[in-house]
């Protein structure tokens, strides 16, 4: 009788462990799926808010962009407009000289104008924004710089192609300030799933992990592509130049 009531208490206290074990068990893996689902809600709104953070960033510079281009169209062209009036009314070999000059400035002053004004860009797409600024840069002798592109058209939203566009102008713009490049080589090709974009430079290079710990340019770029989904690699070796690739997928 001892024997059967032993076995008794030994196969109830084994089911009592088994239930709490199982118990145990089950709010543990309770409270993980619930610290995970935070974990991901925190990172979400993180993500959202770095978000957030970016689009004002962009939309703050995109104004700047705006007024700036219209201080160029409407106040510094009007001034060089004046001048020229002005020299042209006192004609003579030298003030025929400047005026030329003068209409030579007046003309970059509003490409300028155009090319940062975001209210200008949405009327060009792609192709046409990268091929304007590219002859730009060979007209002022900035560097020497091709644009090739693939014949299929190109489908882009206007707030992503503006954004590709300005990704682009923040290259060039370190190329030209920083790289003493010769050449600057742009290739635009359509895919089914979106597009892609290279542009490289046979500049001095420089070190990926310095640019890395300090680069408001490269940050910029990061920023921008992640606003509307795109991939971006920024490859460099020092005396081998720099190398931009975009990719992007249509939503």
């Amino acid at each position: 009788m001892e024997q059967e009531t032993t076995q008794a208490v030994i196969i109830i206290s084994t089911v009592v462990i088994i239930l709490i074990t199982f118990m145990l068990l089950l709010l543990f893996a309770f409270f993980q799926k619930r610290k995970n689902e935070l974990l991901i809600a925190q990172e979400k709104a993180r993500e959202e808010f770095e978000k957030e953070i970016a689009e004002a960033q962009v939309e703050i510079r995109e104004e700047t962009l705006r007024n700036i281009s219209w201080e160029l169209h409407d106040n510094i062209g009007q001034l060089l407009t004046l001048a020229k009036i002005q020299l042209q009314s006192q004609p003579n070999e030298q003030t025929k000289e400047v005026s030329e000059t003068i209409s030579k400035g007046l003309n970059e002053v509003r490409a300028l104008s155009k090319m940062i004004n975001p209210e200008a860009i949405k009327q060009l797409n792609l192709k046409e924004s990268i091929r304007l600024e590219i002859d730009r840069l060979n007209r002022l002798s900035f560097i020497n710089a091709q644009f090739s592109t693939s014949d299929e058209e190109v489908s882009i939203d206007q707030k992503s192609s503006i954004i590709i566009f300005r990704i682009l102008q923040e290259f060039f713009s370190n190329t030209i300030k920083h790289s003493k490049a010769n050449n600057l080589i742009v290739e635009l090709t359509a895919k089914p799933e979106g597009l892609e974009v290279v542009a490289k430079d046979d500049g001095i290079g420089f070190d990926m992990e310095k640019i890395k710990q300090k680069g408001i340019g490269l940050l910029n770029i990061a920023n921008r592509a992640k606003l509307i989904g795109a991939k971006v690699e920024l490859n460099s070796e020092l005396s081998k130049g720099t190398t931009l690739k975009i990719e992007y997928a249509n939503a």
